[in-house]
């Protein structure tokens, strides 16, 4: 008797095997990703509150500057009490955070690291039997003590934050914000750092969270813009400002009403013409602006390993005209953080590519074995390279002709810009200087914003001279 045959049947049975066989490809395929890849950030996040238990059984590890200095560390007394211990006191107080009340900063970042001990087998094994707790694993970062403490003292007693970062790797070399608090009394100081009545927001990370006008920072946008608008003839651009630019009823000023007279683009670029770019906005297809500023990451989630606000650019097509003349120069509804005009200017100096910014170097056990090590990772690319070649020789007028003055100097070339951002009529301007030197071959990237600083080149400019003095230096 011949067995029934229904090729039909048979043909679905086989699709179905084969359904079978590739989500289970996939699965396994998927769980090895996650395992390789994402483990370790579902294991840190911050709501898994069953990595705080590990500290049962290891020592919280240091975190420690690029060349080794100790700025975190984990001090035991004889009755087995912890105490966090920052050597450098408010130094570091943002960017190295704090691991109680909470984790921020590198203390956060790094949380699995410090509380996973690769000590050798054979300690491990004894501490066990012994009821003593394992050494956890040491953070090296990529941050610069020496730098971090020159743009800490330049920014002095004002508020503000200073960024500063390789441009062709991402390692961020130091992050300054103030006001700040001492991390080493933060749990007797959390009640008044809390508190309903303080405005001051020490806790607050103002290079990376802190969100201000871009000023005349911003004008690196609608200058991109209008050459991509304009990429043969755009140097034939001119404007004779008289310190004020009327267009209706709205007046557009300078920056203390200063006549700059008959100007082209890269001269305007070069003294912060106000009038003049204000008039270049009413000549851009805004929808492109909003484009531009999109794919310079406005609106976007950021690469960042921190926390972090997102910058805000809101114009688009139909906008009126005194929402043109405002956002055209930095001012309106678009806001920045000192982190992101950093990675702008860093995929300037950088061909147009922009590298992640990262804090970690690599990480190590007690032993100095290198655990883990942390390689630089492209971003992607915000502009091409012709066009990050022509906004570095805008930039680099800015200083030797316009109103990066401060930044002057035999001893290296700087690109830059700066701003003045009005966000209060009754308040002075925050100050904003970005840049980067050698401006022929890039190294080091410096944001700067000072509040209520009034001029970008008298009060931020300064700051960034300090820090790229420093790093020259050394």
């Amino acid at each position: 008797m011949k067995a029934n045959q229904n090729p039909k049947a048979n043909r679905h049975i086989l699709l179905l095997t084969y359904g079978v066989v590739v989500l289970f490809v996939g699965l396994a395929a998927y769980f090895g990703y996650f395992l390789t890849v994402k483990s370790e950030n579902v294991i840190n996040n911050s709501y898994n509150a069953r990595l705080d238990s590990f500290a049962d059984r290891v020592v919280r590890g240091e975190i420690r500057s690029s060349d080794g200095r100790v700025l975190a560390s984990t001090e035991v007394d004889r009755d087995g009490n912890e105490t966090r211990v920052y050597p450098y006191d408010s130094l570091f107080a943002h960017v190295v955070g704090y691991s109680t009340n909470g984790k921020t900063g590198l203390e956060a970042l790094s949380n699995f690291y410090l509380l996973t001990s690769h000590v050798n087998l054979v300690e491990q094994v004894v501490n066990e039997l012994s009821t003593v707790k394992n050494q956890g694993d040491n953070v090296v970062s990529t941050l610069d003590v020496d730098l971090q403490k020159t743009a800490y003292d330049a920014l002095g007693k004002r508020n503000g934050a200073v960024v500063v970062m390789e441009p062709d790797t991402g390692k961020i070399l130091a992050m300054v914000s103030k006001p700040d608090y001492n991390p080493n009394t933060l749990n007797a100081d959390w009640n008044s750092l809390v508190a309903a009545e303080n405005t001051s927001g020490q806790l607050l990370n103002r290079a990376t969270q802190g969100l201000y006008p871009p000023g005349s920072t911003f004008k690196m946008v609608t200058a991109l813009e209008y050459m991509r608008e304009n990429p043969e003839n755009y140097k034939d651009y001119t404007f004779d400002c008289d310190g004020v630019y009327e267009n209706g009823d709205y007046a557009i000023k300078c920056y203390h009403e200063t006549a700059h007279g008959h100007q082209n683009l890269e001269q305007a670029f070069a003294n912060s013409c106000n009038g003049a770019f204000a008039n270049l906005g009413l000549q851009l297809d805004l929808n492109g602006l909003k484009n531009t500023a999109d794919q310079l990451l406005f609106n976007s989630e950021l690469a960042l390993p921190i926390a972090y606000s997102k910058s805000s650019y809101t114009m688009g097509g139909g906008a009126d005209t005194w929402q043109i003349l405002q956002t055209s120069i930095g001012q309106g509804q678009t806001q920045i953080t000192p982190i992101h005009n950093a990675m702008i200017t860093a995929a300037i100096a950088n061909g147009g590519t922009l590298m992640k910014p990262y804090l970690i170097d690599h990480v190590e056990n007690a032993g100095g074995d290198v655990i883990k090590k942390f390689m630089p990772q492209s971003n992607g690319n915000l502009m091409t390279a012709a066009e990050s070649s022509n906004l570095t020789e805008f930039m680099r007028d800015v200083v030797t002709e316009g109103t990066g003055s401060a930044l002057r100097t035999d001893a290296y070339t700087v690109a830059g810009k700066t701003g003045s951002a009005e966000f209060d009529k009754n308040k002075e301007t925050h100050a904003w200087f970005v840049g980067f030197a050698p401006a022929e071959q890039p190294k080091v990237v410096v944001s700067v914003i000072v509040e209520e600083g009034g001029s970008g080149g008298q009060a931020a400019a300064p700051v960034a001279r300090a820090v790229f003095d420093r790093y020259f230096s050394k």
